[in-house]
């Protein structure tokens, strides 16, 4: 069951993806400028303070993490950071395969 319920999470985020794609697809035809849509950027039109939050919490456990990993992620376009995540969650969470020769009664 929650295996299921990560597969459906993965299937939502590579969902989310796909419309973040479509939408930067769509400015690009209208603007003639590509300019992608960025991780943080995101985060901060959504809630603002969870992110600020979040950072001071990351620097105050491990200050390098926030400038070599997590700076990286949030410059991002956010339809590759939720398509990876997505294709992640299905990959990890997929259906085991059936044993041949035994049977499951």
């Amino acid at each position: 069951m929650i295996r299921g319920f990560f597969r459906l999470i993965g299937l939502l985020l590579l969902a989310g993806g796909f419309i973040f794609m479509v939408y930067d697809g769509a400015r690009w035809v209208a603007d003639q400028t590509l300019k992608f849509t960025r991780f943080g950027q995101f985060w901060n039109d959504i809630n603002q303070a969870s992110q600020s939050a979040f950072r001071t919490w990351v620097e105050a456990k491990a200050p390098w993490l926030w400038t070599s990993v997590i700076r990286l992620l949030l410059d991002q376009p956010v339809f590759a950071v939720l398509g990876i995540l997505g294709i992640l969650l299905m990959i990890l969470f997929r259906p085991r395969k059936p044993l041949i020769g035994y049977s499951r009664d």
